[in-house]
């Protein structure tokens, strides 16, 4: 037997802050699954923009048509003032008309394509996170997962409909209103382009600074939504030992930390568009000012000064509002980074890509193969499938702290193996390694001579069936929390319950079967639901059936019925039982002694208890306690 200890698995991977621009890009998928929906959006634009920039020159027209200026336009000069009047209006509200509807139209657009990015956002992470290794689970807050998956994904939907593409539109109507006044007087439109200059430097620097900003404040949303639900969840013990105050007061310094984060947000927000107010007055001041020298020398006239008077104020409100969308957007690249950090990490578990595999049965003599459009043959209740066998496993948690070391050990096609043990000794380890939700460092394990990284994950985990010490109900009817999303028919359902001696129970709630069930089972006792636990276990014909202290929540009474059930459910099945009560196990064709990860005894009952050893001495403590 073989002790070496594996090689410890460096960690070379670390997480490197991407810039905005690689950001941005990971939602460019995304944008193209609906590329119709963006480029009609991006289309309508072009007649906002020209609509937008139009309007001062019209009214420039109005007072040099009626100061009678040489600035007017030829087919309004001679005619008579009300009809050139009369033609301005009609030529105003035909901008006006097309901005209103482009605008509310293109306004519909972008959010509805905001949602629909947000949407497939939150589809993939969802299925992402639900394909994680537990080990992730381990290690990650469930407040912060559910941030994640909320506030964070829905951030990221304003990053296209109200940031990007405002801002594309922003832009786009800004460079419109420049070629207009580029058009009209250079001077004036290059003192105004001027004034832009040296605000991009503050903006970019304002803008650093609150993406800092808002990046914290998430992430004291994540641990402020992690404690609510840690309390929400832990309610019967914060109330039983008093904690309310004590609790309070953690979650009031935790509140009081994200709000000062969130201050700061709002300083450096405010400040960008302080900053912008001020200088779109002093971009108005230069133009009156050089507009006024112009206007004496008589280089300029009253209309097309006018006109720049309103082109200057509307070539601050996109940038304005270009701020407030640049806020926008870096809350939502914040999001991006947030989401990313889970959508980066590695799915551990995978199938192969093209598993195939062979069940060889030589007493039977057939084989039965295998490919990745077949399935995994559950319905066999041939004794002679169901065959455990780990090869010197090696498995940690962290590092090179092995909770299982050099496990080698074969449990017969039919046989009942009991797992005994102090706390520590890895018996739950090894049922999270044959149900493959964490994978052994080094070593490997089989079932029916298969490695079990050759069989897809789903294919697997119907071929046996685990009941846990506590047994966890979703939201939903009694029928939906047996078959847990499989289609099984209701006769099978009754059948299933009636096998495991529960029927009696379901026909006594208030809708029998139909009987609506809240989070987590609430509205049951541990009892009950352990109960239909093992109805789960019964209605999948499982080949291998594992049980984790599944009786240790039970009654008396309850205990006998399930006991019954057991018997009928472990005929011409492999077993393996987790118990600390070594008076259920006395009846296991064998038992594995655990101790710190090692196999250090086995044998039947009588065979351990001759031996004088740990097991020994366990029974014999046990019975000093009755």
């Amino acid at each position: 037997m073989s002790t070496s200890k594996p090689r410890k698995k460096s960690d070379t991977g670390y997480r490197r802050r991407e810039n905005d621009w690689r950001l941005f890009l990971r939602l460019l998928p995304y944008a193209r699954r609906r590329g119709r929906l963006l480029a009609l959006a991006m289309l309508l634009l072009v007649p906002i923009a020209v609509a937008n920039a139009v309007q001062p020159l019209l009214i420039g027209q109005v007072i040099s048509l009626i100061r009678q200026e040489p600035s007017t336009y030829e087919f309004l000069r001679n005619r008579p003032l009300s009809q050139g009047l009369n033609i301005i209006e009609v030529l105003l509200l035909i901008t006006v008309s097309v901005r209103l509807i482009f605008t509310g139209f293109q306004g519909y657009l972008v959010q509805k394509l905001g949602q629909q990015i947000t949407a497939e956002i939150r589809r993939d992470l969802f299925h992402h996170v639900t394909s994680l290794a537990v080990r992730f689970f381990d290690r990650t807050p469930v407040g912060k997962l559910i941030t994640r998956l909320t506030s964070d994904v829905e951030v990221l939907g304003d990053v296209f409909s109200t940031g990007a593409i405002g801002i594309v539109s922003d832009l786009f109507s800004m460079l419109v209103i420049l070629s207009f006044m580029f058009s009209m007087q250079w001077q004036l439109a290059f003192l105004l382009l001027m004034v832009l200059v040296p605000i991009t430097g503050i903006i970019v620097y304002l803008q650093k600074q609150y993406r800092k900003a808002n990046y914290k404040a998430r992430e004291e949303l994540s641990g402020l939504n992690s404690q609510l639900q840690e309390n929400i969840i832990g309610i019967n013990v914060v109330q039983l030992f008093r904690r309310e105050k004590f609790n309070a007061g953690l979650f009031r310094f935790e509140n009081e930390r994200y709000i000062n984060d969130v201050d700061q947000t709002i300083f450096y927000e405010s400040a960008v568009s302080a900053t912008l107010e001020w200088i779109a007055l002093i971009g108005i001041a230069g133009v009156l000012w050089v507009g006024g020298y112009l206007l004496l020398q008589q280089s300029l006239t009253f209309g097309t000064l006018s006109a720049f008077i309103l082109y200057a104020q509307r070539l601050f409100d996109p940038l304005q509002q270009f701020a407030e969308k640049f806020t926008v957007i870096q809350a939502g690249f914040t999001a991006i980074e947030r989401v990313s950090e889970v959508l980066d990490e590695p799915i551990e578990i995978r199938d192969r890509a093209n598993p195939r595999f062979s069940i060889l049965d030589s007493r039977l003599g057939y084989i039965n193969e295998i490919t990745d459009n077949s399935e995994f043959p559950i319905e066999n209740s041939q004794p002679e499938l169901g065959e455990i066998r780990f090869e010197h496993v090696w498995f940690a948690y962290k590092d090179d702290d092995y909770i299982i070391k050099d496990l080698d050990f074969t449990i017969h096609p039919g046989e009942k193996v009991a797992l005994v043990g102090p706390t520590g000794a890895g018996k739950s380890s090894i049922i999270r390694l044959l149900c493959r939700l964490y994978e052994p460092n080094q070593g490997r394990i089989l079932v029916d001579g298969i490695d079990i990284r050759e069989i897809p994950q789903a294919e697997l985990r119907r071929y046996m069936a685990v009941i846990l010490q506590e047994g966890f109900l979703f939201a939903g009817d009694v029928k939906s929390n047996i078959t847990l999303g499989d289609s099984y028919s209701f006769e099978q359902i009754q059948q299933a319950a009636e096998k495991t001696n529960i029927a009696e129970f379901i026909e006594q709630l208030p809708q029998g079967y139909d009987t609506q069930l809240r989070e987590r089972g609430t509205n049951l006792s541990s009892g009950q639901k352990q109960l239909l636990a093992f109805a789960r276990a019964s209605i999948r014909k499982p080949e291998i059936l594992v049980l984790d202290e599944a009786t240790a929540s039970l009654d008396v009474g309850t205990e006998a019925l399930i006991q019954e059930a057991l018997d009928k459910l472990l005929v011409k099945r492999t077993a393996i039982i987790i118990a600390h009560r070594l008076s259920t196990i006395r009846d296991v064709d064998r038992i594995f002694v655990l101790k710190r990860g090692e196999l250090i005894e086995q044998g039947s009952h009588e065979q351990l208890l001759e031996q004088g050893g740990m097991y020994a001495t366990l029974h014999n403590l046990q019975m000093l306690g009755t």
